[in-house]
């Protein structure tokens, strides 16, 4: 049996498992159906005034926010201050982001982690 993952134009993804016959047959259809349904998105920079969330913490570092050591809590006050709400579990991956790329330092403080510069 042969595997085939496909994506179509609109993006959906589809996961075959048949004979060969069946998928050539099944992508033929599909290339019928809509012109380009092959079409590979590439994930490159954001659109031109969009704000990312590691600008804003950037922005933040260079205010002078992180002059103090600042637990994730009290990042979400401060950008909540300038008007970009973001959930904890969203500032998480992208705080450790930012320490792996030695942006910002992590300690441990009465087993919470706290950021500073």
């Amino acid at each position: 049996m042969a595997k085939a993952l496909i994506t179509t134009s609109e993006g959906i993804k589809i996961d075959v498992e048949g004979t060969p016959k069946e998928i050539s047959a099944l992508v033929q259809h599909l290339k019928k159906e809509s012109p380009e349904p092959f079409i590979r998105r590439r994930h490159g920079k954001a659109k031109a005034g969009r704000v990312l969330l590691g600008d804003l913490l950037a922005s933040l570092k260079d205010g002078g926010f992180f002059k103090k050591p600042r637990d994730l809590a009290s990042v979400k006050a401060g950008l909540a201050e300038t008007g970009h709400h973001y959930p904890v579990t969203t500032l998480s991956p992208v705080m450790l982001r930012l320490v792996r790329k030695r942006s910002l330092r992590r300690l441990r403080q009465d087993k919470r982690w706290l950021y500073t510069s």
